[in-house]
């Protein structure tokens, strides 16, 4: 499997957010998400047993899917997520522990910040990218806004993303995208696993749409 790296974060730009009262759906939906093309998704640690979700359902996945442990708040839920397989951890804010957890291990994270401020921070504790979270408050215009004097941080909006607002984000600078309610819906929960496909399909041509020429540097 090719490592998580910035190279594979923004070639594929989607990270698919699963999140739910239980991992019953998880098998399904990460099916559809990858026979559709979107293959990075995030399975939240808030959803009871999602850790061994990633470690079994990781093998009945195509090679080139990652999964990734998000919602990661302690060394220790680093730790966990790594020991079932995690390729990438995603935190909803600032966390050093876990950046530090996560370097022994050579995992990469996606560390929650929302003002310039806590982006800086997560840069140089050592983030891989920059999750803006919550990006729907403000929209496209603060991702922008946080571009120019951050060029080379890497930022992935996230809250509130989806196909409407996708290539706007892109165009704003955002090396990948966060995709919770708006591309999942209630897939995880038994919803229609055929109207999910539908939304991931029409993300990607949005995706195709926005996507510019532009570095993914950190």
């Amino acid at each position: 499997m090719t490592p998580f790296d910035l190279t594979v974060l923004r070639e594929r730009t989607a990270v698919a957010i699963l999140r739910s009262t239980d991992t019953r759906y998880f098998a399904a939906t990460a099916a559809t998400l990858a026979r559709t093309g979107i293959t990075l998704m995030e399975f939240a640690l808030t959803t009871p047993g999602a850790a061994r979700a990633i470690l079994d359902i990781r093998a009945d996945l195509p090679d080139e899917v990652h999964l990734g442990a998000g919602t990661v708040l302690d060394a220790a839920a680093a730790d966990a997520a790594a020991d079932a397989g995690a390729a990438f951890l995603v935190t909803p804010a600032v966390v050093p522990e876990v950046i530090t957890a996560a370097a022994s291990t050579g995992t990469g994270v996606l560390c929650g910040a929302y003002t310039a401020t806590e982006v800086l921070t997560a840069h140089r504790a050592g983030a891989l990218a920059v999750k803006i979270f919550p990006a729907g408050r403000e929209g496209a215009a603060y991702c922008r806004a946080l571009r120019d004097p951050l060029p080379d941080v890497p930022l992935v909006p996230t809250g509130g993303v989806d196909a409407g607002n996708a290539a706007a984000f892109l165009r704003a600078g955002a090396c990948g995208l966060g995709l919770g309610r708006g591309l999942i819906g209630d897939a995880t929960e038994g919803g229609s696993q055929r109207a999910l496909a539908d939304r991931a399909a029409r993300l990607l041509d949005t995706i195709r749409q926005g996507r510019e020429p532009q570095p993914c540097t950190s």
